[in-house]
């Protein structure tokens, strides 16, 4: 007898149906805080429909996409449940209508914090606010000699604050790619 498909499943029929284990199921309970199984009276779970769909998609991406296990946890928080559950039931309608509404969202977002004036600050990732020194770039000096002066230990307070900017300006560099990809 088959069941209704609004009806819970027991992490044997999950398991039976996905192709899986039932301990990879309880594993990633504990990596996939979005898997909340209802449990019973001696820890018996119970899936609902939404969670056999989220486990789909994870097991999808896992599997047949090469995602890691961060990575699809990047994916859950960035996109949320349903975008998960929609590549889990090869919805792609709803995954490109997902990922549409993100768009559209993130592009409200930058235009509602887009400067006024003719230059657009992503385009500027920093400007310094001490001019440098020759003798950081090595300009006049001895190969021997290095940015910080012979006898001491420590960095002028120009030059470290110049490579605290260059790492800011670097960090800033890495989060505009990470966004690209």
């Amino acid at each position: 007898m088959d069941k209704s498909p609004d009806a819970f499943r027991t992490i044997s029929e999950v398991a039976e149906d996905l192709d899986l284990p039932q301990h990879v199921l309880r594993f990633w309970e504990t990596r996939f805080t979005q898997i909340k199984p209802m449990k019973r009276g001696g820890g018996r779970r119970y899936y609902r429909p939404q969670d056999v769909d989220l486990i789909k998609g994870i097991r999808h991406l896992l599997y047949d996409q090469g995602y890691t296990i961060k990575g699809v946890q990047k994916l859950l928080r960035e996109n949320g449940n349903q975008f998960i559950a929609a590549v889990g039931t090869g919805d792609m309608a709803a995954v490109a209508a997902i990922a549409a509404r993100k768009q559209e969202a993130a592009q409200a977002a930058a235009a509602s914090t887009a400067p006024r004036g003719g230059v657009d600050d992503e385009m500027l990732v920093g400007e310094p606010k001490v001019k440098p020194s020759r003798r950081f770039f090595g300009l006049g000096k001895a190969d021997d000699d290095g940015p910080v002066a012979p006898g001491q230990s420590r960095l002028s307070k120009d030059n470290r604050a110049l490579l605290q900017e260059a790492l800011f300006d670097l960090l800033e560099c890495k989060r505009l790619l990470d966004q690209v990809r």
